[in-house]
């Protein structure tokens, strides 16, 4: 499948950092920023993770939610949360169904060692759940702003 900007956003129902299941149509009638990171304590992805934390409060005010996945456990999620002081919701995509869904889970090379990965991705998801914007390959530095930008072009419902 493959996605398409202004058409529905794959739906999902996954295990959430807080012992719940989040599921997409739960969240209809709010912005969505979908995350997708490769592993928790990681530097990288805690930088991503607490940039998001940092604009957390911003993202609130123009009805959006902020949602992490990664291929870790809710057990992992929840030592992250707890340690980062997540205020956001972390899911755990241990089979890499919703990573496969949304395009993120592929080949990756490290040190020439080739391997399955998550690709650093972040999804915006209108209230209507359509996907708005995408951004792929993600560079941490200033992207949880630029994300915080575009979820402030959408219109108030």
């Amino acid at each position: 499948m493959t996605l398409q900007l202004g058409k529905k956003a794959p739906k999902f129902k996954l295990p959430a950092s807080n012992g719940e299941t989040v599921s997409l149509m739960d969240l209809r009638g709010q912005n969505v920023v979908l995350f997708f990171y490769p592993k928790d304590m990681t530097s990288t992805c805690t930088v991503q993770a607490c940039d998001m934390r940092d604009n957390y409060s911003a993202f609130a005010g123009e009805n959006t939610v902020v949602l992490g996945i990664s291929g870790d456990s809710v057990k992992s999620h929840q030592r992250f949360v707890e340690k980062k002081e997540l205020p956001y919701l972390l899911l755990a995509d241990e089979e890499h169904k919703v990573c496969k869904q949304y395009g993120v889970w592929q080949q990756k090379k490290l040190y020439g060692r080739e391997y399955m990965g998550i690709v650093r991705s972040t999804f915006l998801i209108d209230a209507q759940g359509n996907l708005v914007r995408e951004w792929r390959k993600v560079r941490v530095k200033g992207h949880a702003e630029e994300v915080l930008e575009a979820a402030r072009g959408l219109k108030k419902k």
